[in-house]
């Protein structure tokens, strides 16, 4: 019997298309990681990628999400779609990974082959942590951890659904920032190609529907994450720690600097 904020619990959940909703986090600081982790979400992604965050602290992250009173389970996205980099961030106790620049369906093979031990896979064996809580059987550790596969170049969006039919595959996720440049934006805001990048998003979650699927995207908030499963995403990131830091700290900056020039 499974409950929520187990791995075994979100996988199956995923798996079914359950709406998910998580939070993104660059920073290497366990404690607001922690914190972060009780809020309710179902899933903390922790970016190995572009973050700022070494092994060392992925571990610790990833060992404060899954304290007491926790919600969440914990996602890396791994710096590579490179079967050590995978290895070892679930050896580190990640639910799942979200694997980079996935351009051809032999890619996304390629990912779910580094997530599954053999004779499905070539992870290699040695849970050092992640047994504590998933697995440690090679049989029980396939049913709980899952792979994503991010859409977010041009190749990967004109392969996206022989990728979603990709065997063992979990689920997509889209990278917004990464897309939108793919298809011909001059900064990843650019609005110019609006109407082309949101038809890419109806590329990507039609192909993850008809492969039954899951089917996600990052966002920059809230309302942007209940929009895009609103539209028929089925799981969302609301990012991210550093990014709503300075947010909040400039908004109480000016609120204070507003109210002192009024006296």
């Amino acid at each position: 019997m499974t409950t929520p904020g187990t791995p075994a619990a979100f996988a199956a959940a995923l798996r079914a298309r359950a709406q998910l909703v998580g939070y993104w986090s660059v920073l290497d600081s366990p404690v607001s990681t922690e914190r972060l982790a009780r809020l309710g979400y179902d899933y903390v992604a922790l970016d190995a990628q572009h973050g700022l965050i070494e092994y060392s602290g992925l571990l610790a992250s990833l060992t404060a999400i899954d304290t007491k009173g926790s919600s969440a389970v914990g996602l890396v996205r791994v710096e590579a779609n490179d079967p050590s980099a995978i290895g070892k961030a679930l050896d580190a106790g990640a639910a799942g990974v979200i694997v980079p620049l996935i351009d051809t369906a032999q890619d996304a093979a390629d990912a779910v082959s580094a997530v599954r031990y053999p004779p499905l896979g070539v992870r290699s064996y040695g849970p050092m942590r992640s047994g504590l809580r998933i697995g440690p059987n090679p049989a029980d550790a396939h049913e709980q951890t899952v792979v994503l596969a991010m859409i977010e170049t041009a190749d990967g969006l004109a392969d996206v659904a022989e990728i979603c039919a990709t065997p063992g595959l979990d689920g997509v996720y889209i990278g917004p920032s990464d897309l939108r440049i793919a298809i011909g934006g001059a900064t990843s805001t650019d609005p110019s190609v609006a109407d082309e990048f949101e038809a890419a998003l109806v590329t990507v979650r039609e192909a993850a529907a008809a492969a039954g699927i899951a089917a996600g995207i990052h966002t920059p908030d809230g309302a942007s994450t209940a929009k895009r499963l609103a539209e028929g995403f089925t799981f969302a990131t609301v990012a991210c720690d550093l990014v709503h830091l300075e947010q909040i700290a400039g908004q109480h900056l000016a609120a204070a600097r507003s109210a002192a020039e009024t006296r």
